[in-house]
Protein backbone atom coordinates (compact mmCIF):
# COMPACT_ATOMS: atom_id res chain seq x y z
CA UNK A 1 0.00 0.00 0.00
CA UNK A 2 1.35 3.72 -0.99
CA UNK A 3 2.04 6.04 1.67
CA UNK A 4 -1.11 8.84 0.81
CA UNK A 5 -1.43 12.34 1.73
CA UNK A 6 -3.54 15.48 1.27
CA UNK A 7 -2.54 19.05 -0.13
CA UNK A 8 -5.20 21.52 1.06
CA UNK A 9 -5.46 24.95 -0.92
CA UNK A 10 -8.12 26.07 1.65
CA UNK A 11 -10.55 27.21 -1.54
CA UNK A 12 -12.96 29.95 -0.75
CA UNK A 13 -16.12 28.58 -2.72
CA UNK A 14 -18.73 31.15 -4.92
CA UNK A 15 -21.41 32.20 -2.28
CA UNK A 16 -19.30 31.08 0.39
CA UNK A 17 -16.45 32.94 2.80
CA UNK A 18 -12.98 32.50 3.60
CA UNK A 19 -13.87 31.44 7.22
CA UNK A 20 -16.36 29.14 5.67
CA UNK A 21 -13.05 27.59 3.35
CA UNK A 22 -11.37 27.45 6.79
CA UNK A 23 -13.81 25.33 8.57
CA UNK A 24 -14.25 23.22 5.47
CA UNK A 25 -10.44 22.08 5.44
CA UNK A 26 -10.51 21.24 9.14
CA UNK A 27 -13.81 19.15 8.77
CA UNK A 28 -11.88 17.48 5.84
CA UNK A 29 -8.41 17.26 7.98
CA UNK A 30 -10.72 15.24 10.58
CA UNK A 31 -12.12 13.07 8.03
CA UNK A 32 -8.52 12.04 6.30
CA UNK A 33 -7.16 11.21 9.92
CA UNK A 34 -10.31 8.99 10.38
CA UNK A 35 -9.74 7.84 6.85
CA UNK A 36 -6.06 6.67 7.73
CA UNK A 37 -3.90 9.83 5.65
CA UNK A 38 -0.46 10.41 6.57
CA UNK A 39 -0.45 13.94 5.96
CA UNK A 40 -2.55 16.98 5.76
CA UNK A 41 -0.39 19.94 3.96
CA UNK A 42 -1.20 23.44 3.26
CA UNK A 43 0.14 25.53 0.91
CA UNK A 44 0.52 29.53 0.64
CA UNK A 45 -0.09 31.83 -2.34
CA UNK A 46 -0.93 35.24 -2.05
CA UNK A 47 -3.60 37.82 -3.46
CA UNK A 48 -5.99 35.12 -4.39
CA UNK A 49 -9.73 35.75 -4.38
CA UNK A 50 -9.99 31.92 -4.04
CA UNK A 51 -7.72 31.00 -1.53
CA UNK A 52 -7.54 31.05 2.44
CA UNK A 53 -4.33 29.84 3.30
CA UNK A 54 -2.29 32.84 2.63
CA UNK A 55 -0.90 32.75 6.38
CA UNK A 56 -0.27 29.68 6.01
CA UNK A 57 1.31 28.63 9.27
CA UNK A 58 -1.33 29.92 11.63
CA UNK A 59 -4.15 27.81 9.26
CA UNK A 60 -1.48 24.59 9.89
CA UNK A 61 -1.77 25.80 13.80
CA UNK A 62 -5.93 25.89 13.07
CA UNK A 63 -5.75 22.15 11.81
CA UNK A 64 -3.36 20.70 14.13
CA UNK A 65 -5.50 22.21 16.85
CA UNK A 66 -8.42 20.20 15.65
CA UNK A 67 -6.84 16.60 14.72
CA UNK A 68 -4.87 14.76 16.90
CA UNK A 69 -2.46 12.21 14.97
CA UNK A 70 -2.34 13.20 11.43
CA UNK A 71 0.84 15.11 10.34
CA UNK A 72 0.42 18.90 9.41
CA UNK A 73 2.58 20.77 7.25
CA UNK A 74 3.37 23.07 4.31
CA UNK A 75 3.23 22.55 0.63
CA UNK A 76 4.64 24.79 0.43
CA UNK A 77 6.28 27.81 2.45
CA UNK A 78 7.17 30.07 -0.53
CA UNK A 79 10.86 30.92 1.30
CA UNK A 80 11.92 33.91 -1.16
CA UNK A 81 9.18 35.63 0.94
CA UNK A 82 10.12 35.52 4.27
CA UNK A 83 13.10 35.44 6.46
CA UNK A 84 14.64 32.20 7.24
CA UNK A 85 14.74 32.74 11.15
CA UNK A 86 11.29 33.86 10.84
CA UNK A 87 9.93 30.57 9.11
CA UNK A 88 12.22 28.72 12.22
CA UNK A 89 10.45 30.32 14.62
CA UNK A 90 7.05 29.76 13.17
CA UNK A 91 7.67 26.17 12.54
CA UNK A 92 9.61 25.56 15.31
CA UNK A 93 6.65 26.73 17.79
CA UNK A 94 4.27 24.65 16.06
CA UNK A 95 6.67 21.89 16.64
CA UNK A 96 6.47 22.77 20.24
CA UNK A 97 2.76 22.74 20.63
CA UNK A 98 2.21 19.35 18.28
CA UNK A 99 5.53 17.45 18.45
CA UNK A 100 6.30 15.34 15.97
CA UNK A 101 3.41 16.05 13.71
CA UNK A 102 4.91 19.36 11.56
CA UNK A 103 6.48 18.87 8.59
CA UNK A 104 7.82 22.32 6.78
CA UNK A 105 8.00 21.89 2.20
CA UNK A 106 10.29 24.54 0.98
CA UNK A 107 9.25 26.35 -2.28
CA UNK A 108 11.28 28.78 -4.17
CA UNK A 109 8.37 30.08 -6.65
CA UNK A 110 6.46 33.79 -5.23
CA UNK A 111 2.86 31.82 -5.09
CA UNK A 112 1.89 34.96 -6.46
CA UNK A 113 1.95 37.41 -8.92
CA UNK A 114 5.02 40.25 -9.20
CA UNK A 115 3.33 42.78 -7.71
CA UNK A 116 2.47 41.33 -4.83
CA UNK A 117 5.62 39.31 -4.21
CA UNK A 118 7.20 43.03 -4.23
CA UNK A 119 4.59 44.10 -1.46
CA UNK A 120 5.86 40.64 0.73
CA UNK A 121 9.75 41.15 0.27
CA UNK A 122 9.78 44.97 0.36
CA UNK A 123 13.41 44.47 -1.39
CA UNK A 124 13.47 42.06 -4.28
CA UNK A 125 17.00 40.24 -4.57
CA UNK A 126 18.35 40.14 -7.78
CA UNK A 127 20.32 36.78 -6.61
CA UNK A 128 18.90 33.65 -5.83
CA UNK A 129 19.46 33.19 -2.26
CA UNK A 130 17.12 30.19 -2.45
CA UNK A 131 19.83 27.58 -1.30
CA UNK A 132 21.43 29.82 1.50
CA UNK A 133 18.39 30.04 2.77
CA UNK A 134 17.48 26.46 2.77
CA UNK A 135 20.60 25.81 4.70
CA UNK A 136 20.16 28.75 6.86
CA UNK A 137 16.51 27.42 8.10
CA UNK A 138 17.66 24.14 8.30
CA UNK A 139 20.63 25.17 10.81
CA UNK A 140 17.94 27.24 12.89
CA UNK A 141 15.94 24.25 13.68
CA UNK A 142 18.81 22.17 14.44
CA UNK A 143 20.73 21.35 17.56
CA UNK A 144 23.49 23.73 17.36
CA UNK A 145 21.88 27.47 16.20
CA UNK A 146 24.23 28.58 13.27
CA UNK A 147 26.56 31.60 13.29
CA UNK A 148 26.61 35.01 11.51
CA UNK A 149 29.79 36.24 9.39
CA UNK A 150 30.75 38.14 12.78
CA UNK A 151 30.78 35.09 14.95
CA UNK A 152 27.70 36.02 16.98
CA UNK A 153 24.90 32.80 17.58
CA UNK A 154 21.35 33.29 16.52
CA UNK A 155 18.62 31.54 17.90
CA UNK A 156 15.00 30.65 16.72
CA UNK A 157 13.33 30.22 19.94
CA UNK A 158 10.92 28.18 20.01
CA UNK A 159 12.81 26.26 17.15
CA UNK A 160 16.26 24.72 18.12
CA UNK A 161 16.38 21.42 18.64
CA UNK A 162 12.73 20.74 16.97
CA UNK A 163 14.36 19.33 14.06
CA UNK A 164 11.61 19.74 11.95
CA UNK A 165 11.49 17.88 8.71
CA UNK A 166 11.73 19.73 5.79
CA UNK A 167 11.04 18.91 2.10
CA UNK A 168 11.98 20.56 -1.28
CA UNK A 169 9.36 21.33 -3.45
CA UNK A 170 9.59 21.88 -7.34
CA UNK A 171 8.06 21.23 -10.25
CA UNK A 172 11.64 21.73 -12.36
CA UNK A 173 14.99 20.01 -12.50
CA UNK A 174 15.58 22.79 -10.11
CA UNK A 175 14.44 21.71 -7.41
CA UNK A 176 15.22 17.83 -7.68
CA UNK A 177 18.90 18.62 -7.63
CA UNK A 178 18.74 20.66 -4.37
CA UNK A 179 16.69 18.23 -3.13
CA UNK A 180 19.11 15.37 -3.99
CA UNK A 181 22.52 17.31 -3.07
CA UNK A 182 21.00 18.18 0.47
CA UNK A 183 19.92 15.15 0.75
CA UNK A 184 16.43 15.94 1.62
CA UNK A 185 12.53 14.99 0.31
CA UNK A 186 11.26 16.08 -2.67
CA UNK A 187 7.82 16.72 -3.66
CA UNK A 188 7.14 17.06 -7.37
CA UNK A 189 4.16 19.57 -7.89
CA UNK A 190 3.16 17.35 -10.78
CA UNK A 191 -0.57 18.19 -9.90
CA UNK A 192 -0.50 21.28 -11.86
CA UNK A 193 2.63 21.37 -13.72
CA UNK A 194 3.65 17.13 -14.77
CA UNK A 195 6.00 17.48 -17.97
CA UNK A 196 9.01 17.37 -15.97
CA UNK A 197 7.58 14.79 -13.63
CA UNK A 198 9.46 11.72 -15.00
CA UNK A 199 12.49 13.16 -15.49
CA UNK A 200 12.90 15.25 -11.84
CA UNK A 201 12.27 12.09 -10.57
CA UNK A 202 15.17 10.37 -12.34
CA UNK A 203 17.78 13.35 -11.80
CA UNK A 204 16.75 13.13 -7.91
CA UNK A 205 17.25 9.57 -7.64
CA UNK A 206 20.19 8.86 -9.94
CA UNK A 207 21.89 12.46 -7.74
CA UNK A 208 20.52 12.11 -4.52
CA UNK A 209 23.51 12.34 -1.28
CA UNK A 210 23.11 10.52 2.16
CA UNK A 211 22.50 12.65 4.71
CA UNK A 212 21.75 13.30 7.88
CA UNK A 213 18.12 13.29 7.39
CA UNK A 214 17.72 10.36 4.77
CA UNK A 215 19.78 7.61 3.97
CA UNK A 216 18.15 7.48 0.68
CA UNK A 217 15.85 9.20 -1.89
CA UNK A 218 12.54 9.87 -0.55
CA UNK A 219 10.14 11.27 -3.62
CA UNK A 220 6.29 12.46 -3.56
CA UNK A 221 4.26 13.15 -6.49
CA UNK A 222 0.82 15.11 -6.34
CA UNK A 223 -2.29 14.35 -8.24
CA UNK A 224 -5.45 15.32 -8.69
CA UNK A 225 -8.21 13.12 -7.34
CA UNK A 226 -11.96 13.95 -8.01
CA UNK A 227 -13.94 10.84 -6.96
CA UNK A 228 -17.38 9.72 -6.96
CA UNK A 229 -20.16 7.16 -7.11
CA UNK A 230 -20.12 7.59 -10.97
CA UNK A 231 -18.21 8.38 -13.89
CA UNK A 232 -20.55 11.58 -14.53
CA UNK A 233 -20.88 12.80 -11.19
CA UNK A 234 -17.36 12.70 -10.94
CA UNK A 235 -16.80 14.90 -14.14
CA UNK A 236 -19.18 17.24 -12.84
CA UNK A 237 -17.73 18.02 -9.82
CA UNK A 238 -14.35 18.53 -11.45
CA UNK A 239 -15.46 21.04 -13.61
CA UNK A 240 -15.17 23.21 -10.45
CA UNK A 241 -11.34 23.40 -10.28
CA UNK A 242 -11.47 23.04 -14.06
CA UNK A 243 -12.72 26.56 -14.49
CA UNK A 244 -11.00 27.94 -11.78
CA UNK A 245 -7.49 26.70 -13.10
CA UNK A 246 -9.21 28.50 -16.42
CA UNK A 247 -9.74 31.95 -14.98
CA UNK A 248 -6.58 31.85 -13.10
CA UNK A 249 -4.67 31.59 -16.39
CA UNK A 250 -6.75 34.01 -17.92
CA UNK A 251 -5.54 36.46 -15.64
CA UNK A 252 -8.86 36.69 -13.64
CA UNK A 253 -8.99 34.74 -10.74
CA UNK A 254 -12.03 34.30 -8.47
CA UNK A 255 -13.48 31.86 -5.69
CA UNK A 256 -13.81 28.18 -6.37
CA UNK A 257 -16.75 28.04 -8.55
CA UNK A 258 -19.78 26.12 -8.89
CA UNK A 259 -19.71 23.07 -11.04
CA UNK A 260 -21.46 23.41 -14.70
CA UNK A 261 -22.96 20.89 -16.86
CA UNK A 262 -20.83 21.87 -19.97
CA UNK A 263 -17.78 22.95 -19.34
CA UNK A 264 -16.54 23.63 -22.97
CA UNK A 265 -19.47 26.09 -23.08
CA UNK A 266 -17.25 27.99 -20.65
CA UNK A 267 -13.98 28.25 -21.30
CA UNK A 268 -12.52 28.56 -25.07
CA UNK A 269 -10.93 25.36 -26.28
CA UNK A 270 -7.26 26.55 -26.90
CA UNK A 271 -7.26 27.80 -22.95
CA UNK A 272 -9.25 24.64 -22.06
CA UNK A 273 -6.96 22.46 -23.99
CA UNK A 274 -3.73 24.02 -21.72
CA UNK A 275 -6.03 23.50 -18.28
CA UNK A 276 -6.24 19.53 -19.20
CA UNK A 277 -2.71 19.52 -19.57
CA UNK A 278 -1.39 20.97 -17.09
CA UNK A 279 -3.98 18.75 -15.04
CA UNK A 280 -3.34 15.42 -16.55
CA UNK A 281 -1.54 13.71 -13.54
CA UNK A 282 -5.29 12.91 -12.08
CA UNK A 283 -7.11 10.72 -11.64
CA UNK A 284 -11.55 11.37 -12.05
CA UNK A 285 -14.34 9.22 -11.79
CA UNK A 286 -15.70 6.14 -9.76
CA UNK A 287 -13.91 3.87 -7.60
CA UNK A 288 -13.09 1.42 -9.72
CA UNK A 289 -12.12 4.43 -13.09
CA UNK A 290 -9.83 5.98 -10.27
CA UNK A 291 -8.35 2.93 -8.96
CA UNK A 292 -7.21 2.32 -13.07
CA UNK A 293 -6.18 5.78 -13.38
CA UNK A 294 -3.91 5.66 -9.76
CA UNK A 295 -2.69 2.46 -10.74
CA UNK A 296 -1.19 3.40 -13.62
CA UNK A 297 0.53 6.88 -12.02
CA UNK A 298 1.78 5.03 -9.57
CA UNK A 299 3.04 2.43 -11.39
CA UNK A 300 5.10 4.89 -14.32
CA UNK A 301 6.45 6.68 -11.47
CA UNK A 302 7.00 4.48 -8.12
CA UNK A 303 6.50 7.27 -5.31
CA UNK A 304 7.16 6.87 -2.16
CA UNK A 305 4.36 8.35 -1.34
CA UNK A 306 1.47 10.19 -3.05
CA UNK A 307 0.09 13.55 -2.23
CA UNK A 308 -3.81 14.16 -3.21
CA UNK A 309 -5.48 17.39 -4.46
CA UNK A 310 -8.98 17.93 -5.32
CA UNK A 311 -11.08 21.75 -5.14
CA UNK A 312 -14.60 20.56 -5.40
CA UNK A 313 -17.27 23.13 -4.49
CA UNK A 314 -19.87 21.17 -2.79
CA UNK A 315 -17.56 20.24 0.97
CA UNK A 316 -19.69 17.60 1.48
CA UNK A 317 -18.98 15.79 -2.27
CA UNK A 318 -15.12 16.94 -1.04
CA UNK A 319 -15.29 14.94 2.04
CA UNK A 320 -16.16 12.12 0.35
CA UNK A 321 -14.19 11.98 -2.96
CA UNK A 322 -11.20 12.02 -0.43
CA UNK A 323 -12.83 8.49 1.46
CA UNK A 324 -12.97 6.81 -2.37
CA UNK A 325 -9.48 7.74 -2.90
CA UNK A 326 -8.70 6.72 0.82
CA UNK A 327 -10.30 3.28 0.34
CA UNK A 328 -8.83 2.77 -3.33
CA UNK A 329 -5.45 3.62 -2.26
CA UNK A 330 -5.53 1.27 0.51
CA UNK A 331 -6.58 -1.31 -2.35
CA UNK A 332 -3.05 -0.99 -4.39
Amino acid sequence: MPVFSILDLAPIPEGGTAADALANSVALAQSAERAGYTRYWLAEHHNMPGIASAATSLVISHVAAATKTIRVGAGGIMLPNHAPLVIAEQFGTLATLYPNRIDLGLGRAPGTDQATARALRRHMAVEDSFPADVQELIGYLGDAPPKTADGASVQAIPGIGTNVPVWILGSSLYGAQLAAYFGLPYAFASHFAPALLGEALATYRATFRPSRHLTKPYAMLAAGVCAAETDSEAQYLRSSQILAFARLRSGTPGKLPRPVADISAEVPPAVLAQVQHALSCSATGSPETIRAQLSQILATHAPDEVMITGMIHDPAARIRSFDIAAMVLKSL
